[in-house]
């Protein structure tokens, strides 16, 4: 077995009773009636609205992407975008979040960036946006009371992995001839050792994309403009079902989602999204079978939007596959 089949057989060995333990809990005890009649009755302009904020949301992701990416090539934006878009449907539909190598193999097929500056950027981003849900959560946590105990430990958890990411990010770029003497000196066949040098210097490139200051803040001001989109929409798409949610609640919402996200997950964080649902909206007197209708609509939403963003993206790709000049873009 591979190093990658491991991977993928460890994942999907915790992930499946993960998931299957919090969709029994979030799902026991639930008014089938009720989650039906509240589906049923979900207002459609809402609906519209909520899929707006979504597609705003995706093309801002992309928009922000394309900031680090930038920084050694000027990509076309509709490029990018359905690079992002083929990611999502990659994180969506397979596990262990494989749509970041789907846009990473995109992005560097069709371009002179190397995938491991690709793959670096795209992981940056991510632990990025891991740094601004801790700061998020930090200042809703505080200022919450009604919150699950749960998510008081994974926030201190995911605070220490975002502490050591902004510690590696901030630091590692100014390493590069340390890092090279200490690889120099590792036994290694000449190839090999070449190689390793090349991998490290690409990392190396992609964390500094952060290093520059128009770069880091035009990143931080899309970061801002992406969160308070995705709480919008959570608006809507609670509002739609009839459940009163405020802002501060969209982004204590988010916020469970987000760190949920962060443990082993099936394909659509299945059984997870229903757990963080049920726990973040109880104590804001919102019954368990309101949350999960609203939170089987929102995850519904979400694929279709994918899917009407996704398809398309591949097509274009697919269709652009031979660059201006007649030959194949490198692989």
């Amino acid at each position: 077995m591979s190093g990658g089949s491991r991977r993928r057989f460890w994942t999907w060995l915790v992930a499946v009773p993960l998931a299957a333990f919090l969709l029994y809990w979030s799902l026991r005890g639930v008014d089938w009636e009720l989650v039906w009649k509240t589906l049923s009755g979900a207002r459609w302009g809402l609906i519209a609205e909520a899929f707006g904020l979504v597609f705003l949301s995706f093309f801002l992701r992309a928009l922000r992407w394309r900031i680090l990416l930038n920084a050694e090539e000027t990509l076309p934006v509709g490029e990018v975008f359905c690079a992002t878009m083929a990611g999502y449907m990659g994180n969506a539909f397979l596990p262990a979040r494989a749509g970041e190598m789907v846009r990473t193999l995109v992005v560097s097929g069709r371009s002179s960036l190397s995938k491991t500056y690709v793959l670096t950027t795209a992981l940056s981003e991510r632990l990025m946006d891991v740094i601004a849900l801790v700061l998020w959560s930090s200042l809703v946590l505080l200022g919450v009371r009604q919150k699950p105990e749960w998510m008081g430990a994974v926030a201190r958890t995911m605070a220490i992995i975002a502490l050591l990411g902004a510690v590696a990010i901030a630091v590692l770029p100014h390493t590069g001839g340390l890092c090279q003497s200490l690889l120099r000196r590792v036994p290694l066949p000449p190839a090999l050792s070449h190689r390793v040098s090349a991998l490290a210097d690409q990392v190396l490139r992609g964390m500094r994309a952060f290093h520059n200051p128009a770069r880091f803040f035009g990143f931080s001001g899309f970061t801002v403009a992406i969160w308070i989109s995705d709480a919008l929409g959570v608006m809507a798409w609670t509002h739609s079902v009839g459940l009163a949610v405020s802002f501060s609640t969209a982004i204590l919402l988010l916020t469970g989602l987000g760190l949920g996200s962060g443990l082993p997950s099936t394909p659509g964080y299945i059984g997870i999204y229903q757990f963080v649902a049920v726990t973040v909206l109880a104590p804001f007197g919102i019954s368990k079978s309101s949350a999960l209708a609203f939170i089987l609509l929102m995850q519904t939403g979400g694929y279709a939007a994918t899917l009407a963003l996704g398809l398309p993206s591949l097509y274009i790709l697919r269709a652009r596959k031979r660059g201006k000049d007649g030959r194949p873009f490198k692989s």
